[in-house]
């Protein structure tokens, strides 16, 4: 239990020297949330609630698409069930063509990104509720 006490001190000295607001850690064991109050640096209490949905995020730059290039009909549609593995939209690097996949099983409960648009790495594509 003081590992612990010590290795928070010493990040919260370490976020102290930086413009950082807020550092959050998690662990399978659980959440540390260290943030600004004032000029003091303070553990905050851990959400208690996870979002209902889990966003998609786009692993690279690239152009989003929602449907391949040779075919007319979206990969997916809001509402629509999807497994996990399966392909949700395509990011176009170039002439390469990289599949978006659903990393759980879920239900597509929104576009973010519309069709064409030109997203950087970590970008919100879609939204997954997941099943």
């Amino acid at each position: 239990m003081q590992d612990i006490a010590l290795r928070t001190s010493q990040l919260a000295a370490w976020l102290a020297g930086t413009d950082i607001g807020l550092l959050e850690l998690r662990t399978p064991e659980g959440t540390l949330r260290l943030g600004r109050q004032g000029d003091n640096i303070v553990e905050l209490p851990a959400e208690e609630a996870e979002p209902a949905h889990s966003p998609i995020h786009a692993p690279s730059v690239g152009v989003f698409l929602h449907s391949h290039p040779l075919a007319a009909a979206p990969l997916v549609r809001i509402g629509q069930r999807v497994e996990a593995g399966q392909t949700l939209g395509l990011l176009k690097i170039g002439p390469l063509l990289l599949p978006v996949t659903a990393p759980q099983a879920g239900i597509v409960d929104g576009l973010r990104a519309a069709d064409g648009l030109a997203v950087g790495f970590g970008a919100p594509l879609l939204d997954l509720l997941p099943l």
